[in-house]
């Protein structure tokens, strides 16, 4: 019987290996590889004795949207391209999907999710879905998070290990710099030649969405985060450093700033959920590890793969492969903008009046400040202020609109 570990990897890699060689990375003349990291989401569900896993989402690569430029991006363009942060805005994709179905025709079932049956629905835009109890949520990832829980490896990496000087202006935070500062929030990217931007590391978010689940504040209007939430995480072996581990997600680390008063005045299913951290002996085919047995061998690769079960996407640059940026052209279907459309039209057919309002606000700000959203504010706030400190919001991009016609 396959480790567990090992088994949610090899569904998530068996996946990565059907996608077209145009979402993959590209070898160079004299055989320069490129390599990139992959997450994926993996569910199990059914019986305790008989689970049965899938992989539903996946994504590949490494880059971020520097600060200057979020306001060009009008909802079109992703700020945040890491393997971990594309996967898991493929599984809210993949959620939304899951709700389409059920709302196009009522007399369908899903093992993922169902419809709530609950007086508060059609009333007060409670959310009409949730997940089936018996699903659980596993996380793959072919390189240890960056950030707070990957320092210890990323000081071992360096030929030398001083801390590499940065400015830390008001209101920026720390990237790679300053290792003597652990158990902290810190942005990517991570190199100090980098431009400046405010997306928080992969270790930050993840240890954010073991309180606000997985779910976006948008899909949270329409599935409850009950049973949205990470039960394993799933690194390479040789990257598990069990220090790094327990400051950057446990109660023994920074989240045990979060005390159980806190978490207990929390509503609307939310909840502090622990994952756990496991290990595989897998490698990755195209990870850093894989391409670099000689140091001038390898690169990074600039391509972004999305995966759902019937959707794929290659992105570059945070928009669809063949576009450029910020020309309102190219939005990947993991943009805001396209999630926040696929959303609208699920409270449509759903036949939720109440929802249906919230999500046609004149803005996406709007939107994200709905009251139906306030226990989400509510928790990310706590997080923030209580375990997560320092954690400046990435804002810019928010005042655009739909189109009055959609939906």
């Amino acid at each position: 019987m396959l480790h567990h570990g090992d088994h949610i990897a090899g569904l998530v890699t068996a996946a990565f290996e059907r996608l077209p060689q145009k979402a993959k990375p590209r070898i160079h003349p004299g055989g320069i590889k490129e390599w990139v990291p992959l997450s994926g989401i993996v569910i199990s569900h059914g019986s305790h004795e008989e689970k049965k896993h899938e992989c539903v989402s996946l994504g590949t690569g490494m880059r971020c949207l520097q600060s200057s430029k979020l306001h060009l991006a009008e909802g079109n363009c992703l700020h945040d391209w890491h393997a971990e942060i594309v996967a898991i805005r493929a599984f809210n994709l993949f959620i939304l999907q899951k709700c389409m179905e059920l709302s196009q025709n009522p007399k369908t079932t899903s093992y993922i999710l169902h419809r709530q049956q609950h007086p508060k629905v059609l009333e007060d835009g409670y959310p009409p879905f949730t997940i089936n109890d018996d699903v659980d949520i596993h996380m793959y990832c072919s390189e240890c998070p960056c950030g707070d829980s990957s320092m210890e490896l990323t000081m071992k990496a360096q030929a030398d290990a001083t801390p590499w000087q940065e400015t830390n202006q008001a209101g920026t935070i720390i990237g790679r710099g300053h290792f003597s500062k652990l158990g902290v929030v810190r942005r990517k990217p991570s190199r100090a030649d980098a431009p400046v931007s405010l997306s928080k590391s992969c270790s930050d978010k993840l240890a954010l969405k073991q309180c606000t689940s997985l779910l976006s504040g948008v899909v949270s209007l329409l599935v409850s985060p009950a049973n949205a939430y990470l039960k394993t995480l799933v690194i390479p072996q040789d990257q598990y450093v069990d220090e790094s581990i327990k400051r950057a997600f446990t109660r023994n680390g920074r989240m045990g700033a979060l005390g159980s008063a806190i978490e207990e005045s929390w509503m609307s299913g939310y909840g502090f959920h622990s994952f756990e951290v496991t290990t595989t002996s897998r490698q990755f085919n195209y990870s850093k590890a894989s391409t670099q047995a000689h140091e001038s061998q390898h690169k990074r690769s600039n391509m972004t793969a999305m995966w759902t079960p019937g959707t794929q996407e290659a992105l570059i640059g945070g928009v669809r492969q063949g576009n450029r940026q910020f020309t309102g052209r190219g939005a990947s279907l993991l943009s805001r903008r396209r999630l926040w459309q696929t959303a609208l039209s699920v409270a449509k057919l759903a036949g939720i009046a109440a929802l249906s309002e919230t999500l046609q606000q004149s803005s996406y700000a709007q939107v994200k400040t709905s009251p139906l959203l306030s226990s989400r504010r509510r928790v990310k706030k706590d997080v923030c202020t209580a375990a997560l400190t320092g954690w400046v919001p990435n804002t810019g991009d928010e005042q655009f609109f739909l189109d009055p016609s959609y939906g």
